[in-house]
């Protein structure tokens, strides 16, 4: 008979703030990118300057969208957590799509209650809410897997 192995606590702390960095990270840059993709019929952007908004706004705005995706992943993987129990062999899926979901719902919500019509322009469209939440996913799935239970 194998025991299963849990990770430790911090262990699991380690891979929720690293999974949570590679989140936030993504859903900063996919936003810059629209925002500077829409630009470009009215002015060319180099790729330096590219670059440097990039920077800026991983520092800028990468920490509002670790708040967003911190506050998605509050309500959504515990819900994944549970699902994991009744399917474990699908947990790792059920922990992306439910940091997707997640980060969808928040991003609604929060546009919901913003005095501004929506608080990330980039999720105006779907392609943006959709890349913004495939990093949400990322980052989800990568915390479940780096997780698991390890057969002993």
């Amino acid at each position: 008979m194998t025991a299963r192995l849990r990770p430790s606590w911090p262990r699991r702390l380690g891979a929720l703030a690293v999974a949570l960095s590679i989140a936030a990270a993504w859903g900063a840059l996919v936003q810059t990118q629209f925002n500077l993709q829409a630009l470009t019929p009215f002015v060319e952007i180099p790729f330096a300057v590219r670059l440097t908004t990039s920077l800026q706004d991983l520092a800028g705005y990468g920490p509002v969208q670790l708040g967003l995706v911190a506050a998605a992943w509050l309500a959504a993987l515990p819900v994944a957590m549970g699902l994991g129990r009744r399917w474990p062999r699908l947990r790792t899926p059920l922990y992306a799509l439910a940091a997707g979901i997640g980060l969808v719902v928040a991003i609604r919500i929060t546009d919901a209650v913003a005095p501004m019509p929506v608080l990330i322009d980039a999720t105006r469209g779907l392609a943006g809410l959709l890349g913004m939440a495939a990093g949400s996913a990322l980052g989800g799935g990568l915390f479940a897997h780096w997780t698991r239970s390890r057969a002993g």
